[in-house]
């Protein structure tokens, strides 16, 4: 997969080789996506309805292809999918999300509903992973490089991270695991 990414990265400027160090346990929960992604999709498959089954295989279906590509950037459709913790299984309306080039990848930002989103995309180890900070419409979050180290949630903030997959130029999905409130897994479905 990599060589299928470097046209991209070598259109970016040399600034767009650093990147933001995860934190500990950041990067502790995208080392244990795989088996939280089970747990979470055995509780959501055990007592969910219909409905809220097939929108998450309509989610995860298809094969993740090159992550990074000109049409990524502008607006898209997203909808949050939580698994496991409070509810098995919770399928929300759609939202409004963007992505914007940067010089290490692509920014992405939540823009609209009760918990927002905001960080950026870069690649590490061979995979898209996002690295952000998730909050409560209406508080300020810091940015992602910000946050202590040690820091969890505060109820109203949290960090955020994530695998990102881009399936096509209409569909896309961020995976994350163990997220630190309300649930086991959430899945942010893209689409255009």
């Amino acid at each position: 997969m990599r060589l299928c990414l470097l046209p991209f990265l070598l259109l970016l400027p040399a600034t767009s080789w650093a990147e933001t160090t995860l934190r500990p346990a950041d990067s502790a929960r995208l080392d244990n996506l795989d088996a939280a992604f089970g747990n979470a999709v055995m509780q959501a498959l055990a007592a969910s309805e219909a409905k809220d089954v097939t929108a998450l295989t309509r989610a995860l279906s298809g094969e993740p292809q090159v992550a990074f590509s000109a049409d990524l950037q502008g607006d898209w459709s997203c909808r949050t999918i939580k698994l496991g913790g409070i509810s098995p299984l919770v399928v929300y309306s759609p939202f409004k999300c963007r992505f914007t080039a940067t010089d290490r990848g692509f920014a992405f930002e939540k823009l609209t509903g009760s918990q927002l989103t905001r960080g950026e995309i870069t690649l590490r180890d061979g995979r898209a992973v996002y690295a952000g900070v998730g909050y409560v419409n209406g508080e300020t979050a810091p940015d992602y490089a910000d946050l202590p180290e040690d820091f969890s949630s505060g109820g109203k903030v949290q960090s955020d991270v994530a695998v990102f997959q881009r399936i096509s130029s209409t569909r896309a999905r961020l995976l994350f695991p163990l997220p630190a409130v309300e649930s086991d897994f959430d899945i942010l479905e893209l689409t255009r």
